[in-house]
């Protein structure tokens, strides 16, 4: 059985990091469009279509909790634009500066380079979003050596996948794609041994498209496991091909034009080519150790009945948040069951801004009582409703 070399393992370590940059950079993007930081601005008699100031930008960094101070947002936008994703309106500076400049997302003006690790790249993403917009897909839990990993498939599964629904003409072409994306860390063996073959062998999905990115991560260059994929993150929760005027929960995904992009709120890497090409693109990797899966601990002192919430006198009220949800999510982790409580909050997302603490319990969605049901069918009333999301939770008295 063929291994891995230490250099296809640097290589896809590379990719790896590139590919964050890439869906930061989008994601990024995306959140600008929508609180209308990119706009058509005039200077010297020239307009310049869809762009934005920088100091305004770094401003933006700050308030949002991105960057710490103006010197760690410099050397974030700095990081886009040594990645290609950003640019000078002008091209007239090669660095990114803190000033009234004017600087564009090359996504925008059609600029970004649309090379062959690209396209491995997006083909990636777009056969992972297919995967997990299913029902009964392949991807899994599953168990070795005692482990779980998250996101995992048998290597002949996912070649019957790829014949049966028409991404390869048959199982040749289809272990060729599979080693395409294993190449560029998009897809590994659950313990980084094994390239990919036709075979019962496990492997997983490396990347977390949906995952949203800290613009700080990209800062940790040498460390790509900085932060947690746990699926209790509360960046984990964005939705997944929304209609227009509905948003969901899990996502990063974009084919919409940016004028519509409020409408759609998808964040994603699938709109960095317009178009979703044959082949794929540049970004995951291949890397360290195996992401195993990760199941924090409740945030809760000590569990909760129903009943106890519900008795007459019982130290809790009722609070109703309305969360409009932005160009990644709503940001917030529900778990637990009957009743689920809110176990993680996204500092700088909607849900925080609307009052949404960690310890609430969930009392209703969208006017539905669901104190007796599990947070799996919870996350999906509200993956599957409207962008607009109304909440009464109750929260204990202090």
């Amino acid at each position: 059985m063929e291994s891995l070399s230490s250099s296809l393992k640097k290589k896809a370590t590379e990719q790896h990091y590139r590919a964050e940059v890439m869906i930061a950079g989008e994601q990024l993007r995306l959140r600008l469009h929508d609180g209308k930081l990119i706009k058509d601005r005039r200077y010297h008699l020239r307009t310049y279509p869809n762009c934005f100031v920088a100091k305004e930008l770094t401003d933006w960094l700050i308030d949002h909790k991105e960057a710490p101070d103006r010197e760690t947002g410099i050397r974030l936008m700095q990081k886009l634009m040594d990645h290609y994703i950003i640019h000078h309106v002008c091209d007239e500076h090669s660095d990114y500066k803190d000033a009234k400049l004017l600087y564009r997302f090359r996504k925008d003006d059609g600029t970004f380079p649309l090379s062959k690790d690209v396209k491995v790249f997006m083909r990636g993403q777009s056969l992972y979003e297919k995967l997990v917009s299913v029902e009964e897909s392949i991807l899994k839990v599953r168990e070795e050596n005692s482990v779980k990993y998250q996101r995992t498939f048998l290597g002949c599964e996912m070649i019957d996948w790829l014949v049966q629904e028409g991404e390869a003409e048959n199982r040749k072409e289809a272990v060729e794609l599979g080693r395409a994306l294993l190449e560029h860390g998009i897809i590994q063996h659950v313990s980084n041994r094994h390239h990919f073959f036709d075979s019962d062998i496990l492997y997983q999905f490396w990347i977390n498209f949906r995952r949203r990115r800290r613009l700080t991560e990209l800062l940790n260059e040498n460390s790509s496991r900085a932060l947690s994929e746990s699926p209790d993150s509360p960046f984990c929760l964005r939705k997944l091909n929304p209609d227009p005027g509905n948003t969901s929960f899990l996502s990063v995904q974009t084919n919409k034009e940016i004028k519509i992009v409020s409408a759609v709120r998808r964040s994603s890497i699938t709109s960095l080519a317009g178009n979703s090409n044959p082949y794929f693109s540049t970004t995951p990797t291949l890397v360290f150790p195996p992401v195993a899966e990760c199941n924090p601990k409740s945030v809760l002192k000590r569990p909760v009945t129903n009943e106890e919430l519900l008795s007459p006198g019982a130290p809790y009220i009722k609070k109703t948040l309305t969360i409009v949800g932005d160009a990644v999510g709503w940001g917030f982790v529900v778990r637990g069951g009957r009743p689920c409580h809110i176990q993680a909050v996204d500092p700088g997302g909607p849900a925080a801004a609307a009052g949404m603490k960690v310890c609430q319990f969930v009392f209703s969605v969208n006017g539905m009582y669901v104190l007796h049901l599990d947070y799996q069918t919870i996350s999906s009333l509200i993956m599957t409703g409207p962008r607009t999301l109304v909440m009464e939770v109750m929260e204990a008295i202090e």
